[in-house]
C-alpha cells in the first residue's frame, strides 16, 4: 500500500481545521427583526407599496420580517407610536405634527405624499373642473377634520366666499352619500380614496379639483416613528426607511402587481380596477418640482416650512412651531443614491 506523504496530510488536516472552523462561526441565520407598520386608515390603493414591498421580499433583504396593520385614523395610529405600541406608522404628517406640537415624542423619517390630495371632487357629467365652478354648488363637508380646516385657505387662494355656495355637514359616510344621492354637488375628500369610493358605489368618475393646484402648499402621508425608540434602534429604522424606499420605486413600476400584493393579503380590500386606479392617482403626490428626479420620501426643508405655516394660520397648530421645523421630521435614516 502506498504511503500518504507528510505534506498531503498537512494540507488535509489544514483543509478540515478550516472547514470546521467556518462551520462553527457561521451557526444558524439570524432571525429577522418583527417590524409592525400601522396604517392611516383601512386598506386601500395609496397603500399598495408596503404590501408589494413584502411579497416580493424587499422587507425581508433588510433583515425585517413585516406585519401591516391597518389603522382607524391618523390621530389614533400617531397615539399608538407615541405610546410605542407599534414602531412605525404611515399616517398624514401634519395630524403627526399637531400631536407633535403639543408634546407628543413622535418624528416622521419619511414623507411620502409631498403634495397633499386635498380636493373638492363631484361626478364628471356636472361638469365641475375649476374653482370658479363651484359658485351656486352645494359641498358636503366634515366639521373638525383636516380638510375642512384648510378649506378656507382653498377659497382664499381660489378667489372664492363661501357664502356662494351652499355647505352641508355630515361626517366621512354623510358625505359621500350626498353626492352620491344627489344631496350635494361636490364633497371635500381626497383624490385617491373619497373618488374611488364613489366609483365603487356607482360606477361613475369624478374630477378633483385639487387643493394644491391653487397654491395649497402641505405634505400628506409619511411614516412616523417614536423619536427616543428611533434613537435606541437607528439601525433598523435606518433599514425599514431603505425597504421602504425601494418599494415604493419597486410599485412605481409595476402598479398593477402592486395592487395584486394588496388583493393577496387582503382579497375584501376593494375592486382591483378602483384600486389601481387609486394607486396611479397616489403616485403623482410623491414628489413636487424640487424632488422630481430624487427618490420617495425625501422631502424639501422648504416643503416643511410651508407646511408649518399653514398649520399655524389654518390648523390650530402654536406659532412657535416654526422656531424648530426639523423637530418634526429627519431625513437621517434614507438612503442616499439614484433610483433603483
Amino acid at each position: 500500500m502506498p504511503k500518504t506523504r507528510p505534506a498531503a496530510l498537512s494540507r488535509r488536516a489544514a483543509l478540515s481545521l478550516a472547514l470546521g472552523a467556518a462551520l462553527a462561526s457561521a451557526g444558524p441565520a439570524a432571525a429577522a427583526d418583527k417590524v409592525v407598520l400601522m396604517l392611516n386608515w383601512y386598506v386601500y390603493g395609496e397603500h399598495a407599496p408596503f404590501f408589494y414591498g413584502k411579497a416580493k421580499g424587499i422587507y425581508a433583504a433588510e433583515g425585517i420580517d413585516l406585519e401591516i396593520q391597518e389603522g382607524r385614523g391618523s390621530a389614533i395610529t400617531t397615539q399608538a407610536v407615541a405610546a410605542k405600541t407599534v414602531p412605525f406608522g404611515y399616517v398624514d404628517v401634519p395630524t403627526m405634527i399637531k400631536a407633535a406640537a403639543k408634546g407628543a415624542p413622535v418624528i416622521a423619517t419619511g414623507v411620502l405624499l409631498q403634495r397633499n390630495p386635498m380636493a373638492v371632487m363631484g361626478f364628471a357629467e356636472k361638469n365641475i373642473r375649476k374653482a370658479e365652478d363651484l359658485k351656486g354648488k352645494t359641498v358636503a363637508t366634515t366639521p373638525g377634520d383636516s380638510m375642512s380646516q384648510i378649506w378656507p385657505l382653498f377659497l382664499k387662494k381660489a378667489g372664492l366666499k363661501e357664502s356662494e355656495m351652499r355647505i352641508l355637514t355630515g361626517d366621512g359616510q354623510t358625505k359621500l352619500n350626498a353626492v352620491i344621492n344627489g344631496q350635494a354637488d361636490v364633497l371635500l375628500g381626497y383624490a385617491m380614496d373619497q373618488s374611488m369610493k364613489i366609483k365603487d358605489a356607482t360606477g361613475k368618475s369624478t374630477v378633483p379639483i385639487m387643493f394644491s393646484d391653487y397654491g395649497v402648499n402641505l405634505v400628506s402621508s409619511g411614516i412616523v416613528t417614536n423619536r427616543e425608540w428611533a434613537k435606541e434602534n437607528p439601525d433598523l429604522v435606518r433599514r425599514f426607511m431603505t425597504a421602504s424606499t425601494k418599494a415604493v420605486e419597486a410599485a412605481e413600476r409595476a402598479p398593477k402587481e402592486a395592487v395584486e400584493a394588496v388583493l393577496a393579503a387582503l382579497p375584501k380590500a376593494g375592486k382591483p380596477e378602483t384600486l389601481l386606479e387609486g394607486f396611479q392617482l397616489t403616485i403623482p403626490l410623491y414628489r413636487t418640482a424640487a424632488t422630481k428626479d430624487g427618490r420617495p420620501f425625501q422631502v424639501t426643508d422648504a416643503n416643511m416650512a410651508d407646511t408649518l405655516d399653514v398649520l399655524v394660520g389654518y390648523g390650530g397648530v402654536a406659532a412657535s412651531a416654526k422656531d424648530d421645523p426639523k423637530r418634526f421630521y429627519t431625513r437621517d435614516y434614507l438612503p442616499s443614491g439614484a433610483t433603483n
